[in-house]
């Protein structure tokens, strides 16, 4: 039959048979009528460039169909083993011949290797058998080895039983010694109170003699019981520390070794720019807050991708970074879509890889407020209530300054106090409270503290969600690889608490609103994206989604105590969505 599975399957594995042998991949479609980039991706904020989508797609196809190695991206709930999704990345290039080619690259290992056909290699293989790396990380497990079978060992976990028990035995007997010495203590305080109304001087100071010499004896006995245990405890802990001395000075050794491998290791690290400039990582991280860089620095995508190209005289012209697989517990990363690069890995290195190549201008240097104006939806001597456009920043950032804060005070220059009561992502738009002196903010503070505030949210998931109405607690924490995104960390993170209630659902997109509790960072955009919220992001989402023309998240509705009249104010302010647009679906 031609048109079999099996037929199918075979035509699919030919049609990409490329990948396996070359790391430099011809487009499988015609390209003709796509223009080519003016210039280079800028990696921390990018829509994907009409060839990368190809490209990304064409490896897509092919991680779904090969057979020539496993790995579980737990797609397929079947497959049995330790889930790892990863992040691919793939970049257009054109070759000395000026054809336009690409290459892909994954983050980290693949199927337990750094070499995998049809992806550039690593920047450094660590994991040669016979390299240094290897060698060294041996002998670290062996110490490892040795600190474990020395935890383990019956004698030393009996002498850490027996500690244990004695330190709780002797806790126990002098709790009770003190206890009797106080109860007695106050009996005879009680004694000799009645004593001095009956007895004569001298008889009342023979008893007092006696009740001294009784107190002495119940101290002298705690004194003696906590002697007597402390030499059996310290008997016990000298044994001890002849198998802790051991532990220490192994992990000191461990210790050691490990920088020294960590340090020897980032020396082979050497990255390239178009201009042939070369620096190892050390360098590069040297004037960084992190100085000693983080554990897998290199071993992303986008550094591989490039320092391929130019090693083998490729001119990058796009880049595009998507992750493969289930969605991990704690960051929201959605199969099959784009992301841009890690900050705290990624952008030193980059910044000297990118050096000399023309890039696209970096979104977050630009004013992206000139030219809108903040709308006054209410005011008083005291405060006002304004509506903030989307993609304005509330307080001055490290490149633009034009900001809700400053525009307010240039407006209310005899304003007293810090003037914002709280803060709007840039990227939402609606209402802020401004407050015009320090007992204002105070007060208004006072009651967001206090969960007194009532807000509400209007926002565009990009997608259709099951429930019309429930609740999400997730805690949220920085992600300190890639701020200023967020995770969900139920070890460090915080609580963020919301309500929602569904609209309306039109066609693939659903109208919500979000009452939140807790005033989390990037909390409605996490607790919308992540698997364990709703799992549907918020139309527009740049971190947490696919961008789009502007964030689909309006604060429209607040409800307070004025600061100083006291009496109950709501303010209503509807977003600008505009309804055509989005329920069209069009971008």
């Amino acid at each position: 039959m031609p048109y079999s599975v099996i037929n199918i399957y075979k035509y699919l594995l030919s049609k990409y048979k490329h990948l396996k042998s070359s790391y430099i991949h011809s487009f499988d479609s015609s390209i003709s009528g796509i223009s080519l980039p003016e210039k280079f991706t800028y990696p921390f904020y990018y829509t994907p460039h009409p060839l990368v989508e190809l490209a990304a797609k064409q490896i897509q196809k092919y991680l779904t169909i090969q057979t020539e190695w496993e790995h579980n991206f737990g797609l397929d709930d079947k497959k049995e083993g330790v889930v790892t999704s990863k992040m691919f990345g793939v970049m257009v290039v054109k070759t000395d011949a000026g054809e336009i080619r690409f290459l892909a690259a994954f983050s980290g290992k693949l199927a337990q290797s750094l070499h995998v056909k049809g992806f550039v290699p690593p920047v450094f293989d660590m994991l040669q058998p016979d390299g240094f790396y290897k060698l060294e990380e041996a002998e670290i497990d062996k110490l490892s080895r040795q600190i474990e079978a020395i935890e383990n060992d019956v004698s030393y976990q009996n002498l850490t039983n027996k500690i244990k028990i004695k330190y709780l035995e002797k806790q126990t007997l002098i709790a009770e010694a003190k206890s009797q010495f106080n109860a007695s203590r106050k009996e005879r305080r009680k004694h000799r109170k009645q004593a001095k109304l009956e007895l004569s001087d001298q008889a009342y100071k023979i008893l007092h003699d006696e009740h001294r010499k009784l107190s002495y004896e119940q101290q002298n006995t705690i004194k003696n019981l906590e002697y007597k245990h402390s030499i059996i405890l310290n008997d016990l802990q000298c044994k001890a520390d002849v198998f802790l001395d051991t532990i220490k000075s192994l992990k000191a050794e461990r210790k050691q070794r490990s920088y020294s491998l960590q340090k020897k290791l980032f020396d082979q690290y050497d990255f390239l720019n178009i201009q042939g400039v070369k620096k190892n990582v050390l360098d590069i991280f040297r004037d960084t807050t992190d100085v000693i860089p983080p554990s897998g620095a290199g071993d992303c995508a986008a550094p591989k991708l490039l320092q391929f190209a130019f090693k083998n005289n490729l001119t990058p012209l796009c880049l595009g970074e998507f992750w493969w697989g289930r969605e991990s517990k704690s960051e929201v990363r959605k199969h099959g879509y784009f992301y841009p690069s890690c900050r705290r890995k990624c952008e030193p290195i980059l910044s000297h890889m990118l050096t000399g190549l023309s890039v696209d201008m970096n979104p977050l240097l630009k004013n992206m407020a000139e030219g809108k104006t903040i709308d006054i939806i209410y005011e008083d001597d005291d405060i006002a209530v304004i509506n903030k456009p989307h993609e304005f920043l509330s307080v001055p950032g490290k490149s633009v300054s034009d900001s809700v804060y400053l525009r307010m005070r240039h407006r209310y220059p005899e304003a007293t106090g810090p003037l914002l009561v709280h803060r709007l992502d840039m990227s939402t738009s609606g209402i802020m409270l401004i407050a015009k002196n320090k007992e204002s903010h105070k007060a208004i503070q006072k009651q967001f503290i206090k969960r007194k505030v009532n807000k509400k949210y209007v926002a565009i998931l990009d997608g259709l969600i099951s429930d019309t109405e429930g609740e999400i607690k997730l805690p949220l924490r920085v992600d300190l690889n890639d701020r200023p995104r967020q995770l969900v960390c139920y070890e460090h993170g915080k609580m963020a608490h919301t309500y929602y209630e569904v609209v309306e659902a039109v066609g693939e997109r659903t109208k919500i609103h979000f009452y939140p509790i807790t005033g989390r960072t990037h909390q409605l955009r996490v607790h919308a994206a992540h698997s364990l919220g709703l799992d549907t992001a918020i139309l527009g989402d740049d971190l947490y989604g696919k961008v789009s023309e502007r964030l689909f998240l309006h604060a429209s509705y607040i409800k307070f105590k004025h600061p100083t009249s006291g009496k109950v104010v709501e303010i209503d302010c509807p977003d600008d969505f505009g309804e055509r647009k989005w329920r069209a679906g069009d971008e």
